[in-house]
Protein backbone atom coordinates (compact mmCIF):
# COMPACT_ATOMS: atom_id res chain seq x y z
CA UNK A 1 0.00 0.00 0.00
CA UNK A 2 1.36 3.42 -1.01
CA UNK A 3 2.25 5.76 1.82
CA UNK A 4 0.28 8.96 2.34
CA UNK A 5 2.19 11.93 0.94
CA UNK A 6 2.31 14.73 3.51
CA UNK A 7 3.29 18.40 3.36
CA UNK A 8 4.18 20.04 6.67
CA UNK A 9 3.74 23.82 7.02
CA UNK A 10 5.94 25.71 9.50
CA UNK A 11 6.84 29.31 10.30
CA UNK A 12 9.60 28.83 12.89
CA UNK A 13 11.54 25.98 14.52
CA UNK A 14 8.91 23.35 13.78
CA UNK A 15 9.39 20.94 16.67
CA UNK A 16 6.11 19.22 15.84
CA UNK A 17 7.33 18.88 12.27
CA UNK A 18 10.43 17.19 13.65
CA UNK A 19 8.32 14.70 15.61
CA UNK A 20 6.39 13.88 12.43
CA UNK A 21 9.59 13.44 10.45
CA UNK A 22 11.02 11.05 13.03
CA UNK A 23 7.81 9.03 13.08
CA UNK A 24 7.77 8.79 9.29
CA UNK A 25 11.36 7.54 9.28
CA UNK A 26 10.27 4.27 10.90
CA UNK A 27 9.80 1.51 8.37
CA UNK A 28 6.19 0.65 9.18
CA UNK A 29 4.80 4.19 9.33
CA UNK A 30 2.03 4.63 6.72
CA UNK A 31 2.92 8.22 5.70
CA UNK A 32 5.93 10.06 4.34
CA UNK A 33 6.91 13.73 4.56
CA UNK A 34 7.17 14.85 0.93
CA UNK A 35 7.98 18.49 1.67
CA UNK A 36 8.29 21.09 4.39
CA UNK A 37 6.89 24.47 3.39
CA UNK A 38 7.36 27.77 5.19
CA UNK A 39 6.31 31.37 4.75
CA UNK A 40 9.53 32.42 6.52
CA UNK A 41 12.91 31.99 4.88
CA UNK A 42 14.56 32.15 8.32
CA UNK A 43 12.46 29.35 9.84
CA UNK A 44 14.86 27.14 11.80
CA UNK A 45 12.88 24.03 10.92
CA UNK A 46 13.93 24.31 7.27
CA UNK A 47 17.48 23.35 8.23
CA UNK A 48 16.28 20.27 10.08
CA UNK A 49 14.20 19.19 7.07
CA UNK A 50 17.12 19.67 4.68
CA UNK A 51 19.41 17.70 6.98
CA UNK A 52 16.90 14.86 6.79
CA UNK A 53 16.78 14.96 2.97
CA UNK A 54 13.27 16.41 2.84
CA UNK A 55 12.53 18.93 0.06
CA UNK A 56 11.83 22.42 1.38
CA UNK A 57 10.10 25.42 -0.14
CA UNK A 58 9.68 28.98 1.11
CA UNK A 59 6.68 30.95 -0.15
CA UNK A 60 6.80 34.35 1.51
CA UNK A 61 3.32 35.80 2.03
CA UNK A 62 4.81 39.28 1.81
CA UNK A 63 5.55 38.71 -1.88
CA UNK A 64 1.83 38.56 -2.72
CA UNK A 65 -0.76 41.31 -2.72
CA UNK A 66 -3.56 39.08 -1.47
CA UNK A 67 -3.95 35.96 0.66
CA UNK A 68 -5.64 34.29 -2.30
CA UNK A 69 -2.58 34.79 -4.52
CA UNK A 70 -0.32 33.49 -1.76
CA UNK A 71 -2.45 30.39 -1.27
CA UNK A 72 -2.76 29.79 -5.02
CA UNK A 73 1.03 29.55 -5.19
CA UNK A 74 0.98 27.06 -2.31
CA UNK A 75 -1.73 24.94 -3.91
CA UNK A 76 0.13 24.85 -7.22
CA UNK A 77 3.26 23.59 -5.50
CA UNK A 78 1.38 20.93 -3.52
CA UNK A 79 -0.39 19.70 -6.63
CA UNK A 80 2.95 19.33 -8.42
CA UNK A 81 4.00 16.96 -5.62
CA UNK A 82 0.66 15.11 -5.55
CA UNK A 83 0.28 15.86 -1.85
CA UNK A 84 -2.46 13.93 -0.04
CA UNK A 85 -2.47 15.69 3.34
CA UNK A 86 -1.29 18.93 4.94
CA UNK A 87 -0.06 19.07 8.54
CA UNK A 88 0.08 22.54 10.09
CA UNK A 89 2.91 22.66 12.62
CA UNK A 90 3.24 26.20 13.88
CA UNK A 91 2.25 27.83 10.59
CA UNK A 92 1.48 31.39 11.63
CA UNK A 93 -0.82 32.38 8.80
CA UNK A 94 -4.60 32.21 8.82
CA UNK A 95 -5.87 30.23 5.85
CA UNK A 96 -8.81 31.47 3.82
CA UNK A 97 -12.11 29.65 3.69
CA UNK A 98 -11.48 28.94 0.01
CA UNK A 99 -8.16 27.21 0.73
CA UNK A 100 -9.54 25.21 3.66
CA UNK A 101 -12.50 24.03 1.63
CA UNK A 102 -10.25 23.20 -1.33
CA UNK A 103 -8.34 20.84 0.98
CA UNK A 104 -11.30 19.86 3.16
CA UNK A 105 -10.62 16.85 5.38
CA UNK A 106 -7.01 16.91 4.21
CA UNK A 107 -5.58 19.50 6.63
CA UNK A 108 -4.58 18.64 10.20
CA UNK A 109 -3.66 21.14 12.89
CA UNK A 110 -2.32 20.87 16.42
CA UNK A 111 -3.41 23.35 19.07
CA UNK A 112 -2.02 23.65 22.64
CA UNK A 113 -5.29 23.35 24.54
CA UNK A 114 -8.12 20.88 25.00
CA UNK A 115 -10.37 22.27 22.28
CA UNK A 116 -12.96 23.68 22.21
CA UNK A 117 -11.48 25.46 25.27
CA UNK A 118 -8.94 28.28 24.84
CA UNK A 119 -8.98 28.85 21.12
CA UNK A 120 -6.66 31.46 19.65
CA UNK A 121 -3.50 32.96 21.13
CA UNK A 122 -1.94 33.30 24.60
CA UNK A 123 -3.40 29.91 25.43
CA UNK A 124 -1.23 28.98 28.41
CA UNK A 125 -1.62 32.32 30.15
CA UNK A 126 -5.37 32.15 29.73
CA UNK A 127 -5.56 28.56 30.99
CA UNK A 128 -3.64 29.44 34.16
CA UNK A 129 -5.61 32.64 34.76
CA UNK A 130 -8.91 30.79 34.35
CA UNK A 131 -8.19 28.55 37.34
CA UNK A 132 -8.62 25.38 35.25
CA UNK A 133 -7.00 22.26 36.70
CA UNK A 134 -6.33 20.64 33.32
CA UNK A 135 -5.40 21.77 29.85
CA UNK A 136 -3.56 19.91 27.10
CA UNK A 137 -3.34 19.68 23.33
CA UNK A 138 -5.53 18.67 20.41
CA UNK A 139 -5.05 17.41 16.85
CA UNK A 140 -8.03 18.13 14.64
CA UNK A 141 -9.15 18.48 11.05
CA UNK A 142 -9.18 22.13 9.98
CA UNK A 143 -12.35 24.06 9.26
CA UNK A 144 -12.62 27.72 8.18
CA UNK A 145 -13.39 28.84 11.74
CA UNK A 146 -10.26 29.31 13.87
CA UNK A 147 -9.20 26.25 15.90
CA UNK A 148 -12.31 24.34 14.93
CA UNK A 149 -12.94 20.95 13.34
CA UNK A 150 -13.38 17.25 14.12
CA UNK A 151 -11.00 16.17 16.88
CA UNK A 152 -8.76 13.16 16.25
CA UNK A 153 -6.63 13.00 19.40
CA UNK A 154 -6.10 14.88 22.64
CA UNK A 155 -3.74 14.72 25.60
CA UNK A 156 -4.62 16.13 29.03
CA UNK A 157 -1.97 17.95 31.07
CA UNK A 158 -2.52 19.08 34.69
CA UNK A 159 -2.04 22.73 35.55
CA UNK A 160 0.09 23.09 38.66
CA UNK A 161 -0.45 25.96 41.08
CA UNK A 162 3.18 27.05 40.64
CA UNK A 163 3.13 26.88 36.84
CA UNK A 164 4.37 29.72 34.70
CA UNK A 165 3.07 29.85 31.11
CA UNK A 166 6.51 28.73 29.92
CA UNK A 167 6.61 25.72 32.25
CA UNK A 168 3.11 24.66 31.26
CA UNK A 169 3.89 25.13 27.57
CA UNK A 170 6.96 22.89 27.86
CA UNK A 171 4.97 20.03 29.41
CA UNK A 172 2.22 20.37 26.83
CA UNK A 173 4.77 20.38 24.00
CA UNK A 174 6.02 16.98 25.15
CA UNK A 175 2.51 15.64 24.65
CA UNK A 176 2.11 17.40 21.30
CA UNK A 177 5.09 15.39 20.07
CA UNK A 178 3.22 12.22 21.04
CA UNK A 179 -0.26 12.88 19.71
CA UNK A 180 0.58 14.45 16.33
CA UNK A 181 2.35 11.32 14.99
CA UNK A 182 -0.46 9.23 16.51
CA UNK A 183 -3.13 11.26 14.73
CA UNK A 184 -1.22 11.16 11.44
CA UNK A 185 -0.88 7.38 11.69
CA UNK A 186 -4.62 6.97 12.29
CA UNK A 187 -5.48 9.14 9.30
CA UNK A 188 -2.92 7.46 7.04
CA UNK A 189 -4.25 4.03 7.99
CA UNK A 190 -7.76 5.10 6.98
CA UNK A 191 -9.08 4.61 10.50
CA UNK A 192 -10.56 8.09 10.93
CA UNK A 193 -14.10 8.61 9.65
CA UNK A 194 -15.77 12.01 9.83
CA UNK A 195 -19.42 12.14 10.90
CA UNK A 196 -20.56 15.73 11.01
CA UNK A 197 -18.56 17.53 13.73
CA UNK A 198 -17.02 14.31 15.07
CA UNK A 199 -14.06 12.19 13.99
CA UNK A 200 -14.68 8.52 14.78
CA UNK A 201 -11.68 6.21 15.18
CA UNK A 202 -11.99 2.61 14.02
CA UNK A 203 -10.43 -0.13 16.17
CA UNK A 204 -9.45 2.38 18.86
CA UNK A 205 -8.47 1.46 22.40
CA UNK A 206 -10.17 4.31 24.19
CA UNK A 207 -8.85 5.71 27.45
CA UNK A 208 -11.23 4.90 30.31
CA UNK A 209 -9.07 6.14 33.20
CA UNK A 210 -10.32 9.31 34.88
CA UNK A 211 -7.82 11.84 36.20
CA UNK A 212 -8.13 14.03 39.28
CA UNK A 213 -6.25 17.23 40.02
CA UNK A 214 -5.51 17.93 42.82
CA UNK A 215 -5.04 14.47 44.23
CA UNK A 216 -5.99 14.66 47.90
CA UNK A 217 -4.33 12.28 50.36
Amino acid sequence: MAKLKVAVFISSRGTNMQSLVRACQTADFPAEISCVLSNNLEAAGLKFAAENSIPTRTIDHRDYETREEFEAEITGYLEELNIDLICLAGFMRLLTEEFVNRWRDRILNIHPSLLPAFKGLHVHERAIESGARFTGCTVHFVRPEMDNGPIIAQAAVPILETDTPEELAARILEQEHQIYPLALRLVAEGRVKIHGPRAMIERAHEQTLSLLNPKVE
